[in-house]
């Protein structure tokens, strides 16, 4: 049976590349969140032909969502002949702007030297397509399946997943006993199992002052030198003290298994986009984004104290200092453990498709796993597809072919072990 199931992935060579092109081709590009429902209608018509019951969800009044924009979400779902359990393949169709310096058109869907390029190739619409592949090779092979199969195309994970995986989430899409199992084809290399992610917290620091005429700053008082000051601080202690931090979580790169900080961007004074001079002010606000990930040896009230702590001693020590934190965005870290079910189904399908023992990775940023964790409260999810995870948000981004392909047999492979279907 495994040697007939890998014959219909392989005889799907073809097919694979002309899906993975076709949904390059509608720029599914967040922010705004442009084209999502043809991308969504592109996925659901051809389940629907396979005969999977399918649904539209819009994610109602969540971020970014509109009349212009709406938060388009597709899930497919077929049943098979008598009872069993559902193995559900969830992918973002969302991607992020092109940027400069590409060779290749990044939405046009080349294939070259047995890549697909374009945005979007390795995250992660070259997983998408593997996933369906590898189900449509199933149902094919074994038509009577027992149990449930589920695809879902889900938005907004580029921006955090709200109006998708969380608001599907929040409706019981992702939760026993309705699902049992989660696959979700994120770029991390052909023969990684994600296990997880660390933990995210954004959040937006403003420092206050007083506005002036710029020849007379003596009479106002500026908040970007404030905000310098928070930054000398970060500079001088808490940088260092996140790099001692180190984590037992095989995060992948090595440099991601300490604690980090990224000054997403700071703001100060007057607004830019115009043409001419500004006018001579003392600015009176400068406002900076924080992105702090962090490790699952830490707590959230810790990472947070640690921000906290300097601001505070800042207003005590420092003449007019006054600031204002808000937080944007909190993920808790996630890791399934290496022996649940899915875990091994897919270990057990990198063995027999690559011939080699799969390595257990963590991202070291998050996706849509913490929704179905932390909402769903379903544990039994991993992220495993094709793609080279550096390509991600490249210029020339593209996903191997051969790669595709292989993770499709592993896909299906996994979903039978799944399913209780002996090989």
């Amino acid at each position: 049976m495994l040697e007939a199931l890998f014959r219909r992935v392989e005889d799907k060579r073809d097919d694979v590349v002309a899906l993975t092109r076709d949904l390059i081709r509608i720029p599914t590009i967040n922010p705004p969140g442009e084209a999502y429902t043809p991308c969504a209608e592109l996925i659901g018509n051809r389940l629907a032909r396979r005969g999977f019951q399918v649904r539209y969800i819009r994610g109602e009044d969540t971020l970014g969502d509109s009349a212009r924009y709406p938060r388009t979400n597709v899930v497919a779902r077929i049943e098979g002949r008598r009872p069993g359990p559902c193995v559900h393949f969830n992918s973002h169709i969302d991607v992020v702007e092109a940027g400069h310096g590409w060779t290749f058109d990044p939405f046009g869907g080349e294939v070259k030297d047995g890549k697909v390029y374009g945005r979007g190739a390795c995250d992660m619409k070259g997983g998408l397509a593997a996933s369906i592949i590898a189900v449509e090779a199933l149902l094919e092979a074994m038509p009577d399946f027992p149990g449930a199969i589920e695809i879902s195309g889900t938005v907004d994970e580029e921006s955090g997943g709200f109006g998708g995986v969380a608001y599907l989430a929040r409706l019981g899409m992702f939760s026993k006993p309705r699902v049992d199992h989660v696959i979700i084809p994120e770029p991390l290399n052909k023969d990684r199992i994600c296990l997880g992610h660390r933990g995210v917290w954004w959040a937006e620091i403003e420092t206050k002052g007083s506005i002036a005429h710029g020849s007379m700053p003596f009479l106002g008082d500026c908040a970007v030198r404030h905000m310098g000051a928070v930054l000398d601080r970060f500079e001088s202690e808490l940088f260092p003290k996140l790099a001692a931090k180190h984590t037992d979580m095989p995060v992948v790169p090595e440099g991601a298994r300490s604690s980090t900080l990224n000054i997403n961007s700071v703001h100060g004074g007057q607004p830019e986009g115009f043409d001419g001079l500004p006018s001579p002010c003392v600015p009176d606000s400068c406002r900076m984004v924080i992105d702090r990930r962090y490790l699952i040896e830490e707590s959230l009230d810790e990472v947070k104290d640690e921000v906290m702590s300097i601001l505070d001693d800042l207003a005590r020590t420092r003449r007019n200092f006054d600031y204002r934190i808000r937080d944007l965005m909190e993920v808790i870290p996630t890791m399934t453990d290496r022996d649940a079910p899915v875990v091994r189904a897919v270990a057990d399908g990198i063995r027999e498709v690559l011939a080699k023992s799969p390595d257990y990775v963590i991202s070291p940023g998050s996706y849509d796993q913490k929704h179905i964790a932390r909402i769903g409260h379903l544990h039994d999810c991993i992220a495993y597809g094709p793609g080279i995870l550096d390509m991600a948000h490249r210029p020339d981004e593209f996903v191997g072919i051969d790669d595709m392909v292989d993770s499709a047999k592993v896909m299906a492979q996994a979903t039978m072990a799944l399913l209780g279907m002996a090989r």
